[in-house]
């Protein structure tokens, strides 16, 4: 069974780099891997807050958060 691997981001250069050295370097075979652009689905800052995502890039595996690098603080995003 895969595990579920969220990848949240708000599209900044910070962001957008770590989705391509890490999201998108993911065994597929092992992780289903979601990515979440939440400058666009505002929608789903709630969900990754309930993760514990604190400021995105941030990569939520098997329901935990590991924040990546600094691009934008959750607040910001709002």
């Amino acid at each position: 069974m895969k595990v579920k691997a969220l990848f949240y981001h708000a599209g900044c250069p910070v962001c957008v780099d770590a989705e391509q050295a890490l999201a998108e370097s993911i065994d597929p075979a092992r992780f289903d891997v979601e990515i979440v652009h939440l400058g666009e689905l505002k929608d789903r800052i709630e969900e990754a807050e309930a993760h514990g995502v604190k400021s995105v890039p941030a990569m939520v595996i098997a329901g935990k958060p590991y924040h990546i690098n600094f691009g934008a603080s959750i607040a910001d995003l709002k």
